[in-house]
Parts: structure tokens; sequence; C-alpha cells
């Protein structure tokens, strides 16, 4: 059985999106390079035709992937949101206690994950010792380089 992929709205188009760009326009320009390759003549020494053909192995696994994420993707929709608990979909303002330092996460899935752009993952381990806390609790954090406290200083939409 496949595991369910938790997504956002925003996710999950963008997970469309790109398999729509996949389908309708790569897969294209990639069977183009493959005609063009063997236009070359002999495909047993044509590194433009290997080339071509990597990319299109390559292009379908990303499209199979993105389909089986489709397939099994449970969309947290803002009505399912409550907003006393962390919870996929909804933002995190924490402050690490060590250092005072406050940031704010999205609260995602891990095929959304991005740390960097101030997503994080249910399955990082800041995300997994943050799910379903509240607002004033502390949580500890065994990381690598030690354990990091952080306290919850809000839940928000």
């Amino acid at each position: 059985m496949t595991e369910e992929v938790l997504l956002t709205r925003e996710g999950y188009d963008k997970i469309v999106a790109e398999h729509e760009e996949l389908v309708a326009v790569r897969r294209a320009e990639v069977a183009e390079r493959i005609k063009e390759a063997i236009s070359y003549g002999d495909i047993s020494e044509n590194s433009e035709y290997d080339s071509a053909k990597n990319e299109q192995a390559e292009l379908e696994a990303r499209i199979s992937k993105l389909e089986n994420m489709l397939r099994s993707a449970k969309i947290i929709e803002d009505a399912d949101l409550v907003g006393d608990r962390v919870g996929v979909g909804l933002k995190v303002k924490i402050k690490n206690m060590k250092d005072n330092e406050v940031v704010e996460y999205a609260i995602v899935g891990p095929t959304e994950a991005d740390p960097f752009e101030g997503k994080l993952s249910t399955h990082s381990l800041v995300g997994q010792a943050l799910m379903g806390r509240k607002k004033g609790e502390t949580v500890e954090v065994h990381a690598p380089d030690g354990i990091v406290e952080y306290k919850i200083m809000g839940i928000d939409r």
C-alpha cells in the first residue's frame, strides 16, 4: 500500500503544474532530441542519442514519481486546520532558548519541505518534536550536535 503524501493546497498545485509541464512540454522536447540524434545515423556510437535517451529515462521517472504523489496525496485544506496545536499547514514561531533566535516555519509534509524557504517537514527532527504541541510549550530536539531547546512562541494559519 502506498504511503499517504501530506500536501498543502499550494504544494499540491505546484506538483500538478510541474507534472503538466513535464508531460506537455518536456516530453515533446526530449522526443525531438531523440529524433534529431537518430537522424545523425548509427545510434550505437551516438553520444547525442545516448544523452537524449538518458534524459528521457530521468524525465519518465520524475513523471511517474509525481503521478504516484498525486494519487496518494492528502490535501490539508484551511478548513481542516486547528490553530491551537502545531500541525501540517500551520505556521509556527519558535525561539531557540540558547541564543534567543526566533524563526517562523510553515509545517509541511516531507514532499514540500524546504527549510531555506521556511518550510519545515513533519519528518525532520524539529518538525517531529513540534507536532501536536501547544503555544508556550518547550520542546527538546536531539540533534547530531547536541540537545537544542525551542519554545513555541505562536501558531498561526
